[in-house]
């Protein structure tokens, strides 16, 4: 597992107190807008957590409160109520300066119990090679979207979005960090923010939202580097939308069970339309001379 690799895109640094740590928000960490990811900051209170308590996560949920800019500094401060013979309750509150930006609860350790079922399958779909590459929803910009290799897998391009829902509410990406590798907890942390992406889909329309809350399951502690993510959104009333993920590897061995509730947001139409000709324009720069 690319413990470093992640470590080092998320620029996570240790302090002379072993409870705390402080995160830069960096580009790279944020959506197109410019704030922290909600993934980004999931995945780096995991590996506080983990690095704090010497254990590896079995589950984390975040509550986003509130926005860290690009620039600024999230202080992360790790709290241990229990730490017992094979398990830890932990928490973690990250802040810039006295705002709470996030609150994460957590459970950590592992039992010897040899018993290991999967009782779920994935979506059937093409192994990521034989799936078309997703343009970054604003190419140019550096994001957290600029340093995925997302493959849609069943999935539709802005273009494609014609008001026709996905049946079922379901949709898949494939999905590797080139930079980190093969994967663990922190990394399918981020990859587990997908349900906005989901919400679109679902509906069949350009749009998303913001994540309310973010919950981590992990089952199988097995390095990916490409993890297919299957979105199943249940529903939408009242302006808000609620979905489920499933983190498969390559094998279709289910790594981890994500959840979200979100703020459903559509976009504009001179917002679709300008993330539209960003994505046209990188389209072309990668089509070769002469071809159509």
């Amino acid at each position: 597992m690319s413990t470093v690799q992640i470590l080092e895109l998320l620029g996570l640094n240790a302090t002379h107190n072993p409870f705390r740590w402080n995160l830069p928000v960096t580009e790279r960490l944020c959506t197109p807008e410019r704030f922290l990811f909600g993934g980004c900051g999931l995945s780096a209170a995991i590996a506080a957590l983990e690095a704090t308590t010497e254990r590896p996560v079995v589950w984390a949920t975040a509550q986003y409160l509130s926005y860290a800019s690009a620039g600024s500094v999230v202080d992360l401060d790790v709290t241990v109520p229990v730490s017992g013979r094979n398990s830890t309750q932990a928490r973690l509150v990250g802040h810039v300066h006295d705002r709470e930006i996030f609150t994460v609860n957590a459970a950590l350790g592992t039992r010897p119990l040899d018993l290991e079922f999967d009782y779920t399958s994935p979506i059937d779909v093409p192994d990521p090679e034989e799936c078309p590459a997703r343009i970054p929803p604003m190419p140019g910009i550096d994001s957290i979207m600029s340093h995925l290799d997302v493959r849609l897998a069943s999935a539709r391009t802005w273009d494609d979005l014609d008001g026709t829902p996905a049946p079922g509410g379901r949709s898949a990406v494939w999905v590797r960090i080139p930079s980190v590798g093969p994967m663990g907890a922190s990394g399918l942390a981020i990859l587990g923010d997908y349900v906005p992406f989901g919400i679109g889909q679902a509906l069949g329309v350009p749009g998303g939202g913001n994540s309310l809350d973010n919950t981590l399951r992990v089952v199988h502690r097995k390095p990916a580097e490409w993890v297919l993510v299957d979105i199943q959104v249940e529903g939408i009333a009242h302006g808000f939308g609620h979905g489920s993920i499933r983190l498969y590897d390559q094998d279709r061995t289910l790594l981890a069970i994500a959840s979200q509730s979100t703020i459903v947001r559509l976009w504009t139409v001179e917002k679709l339309e300008k993330r539209l000709d960003a994505i046209r324009a990188a389209e072309a720069q990668e089509t070769p001379d002469g071809a159509t």
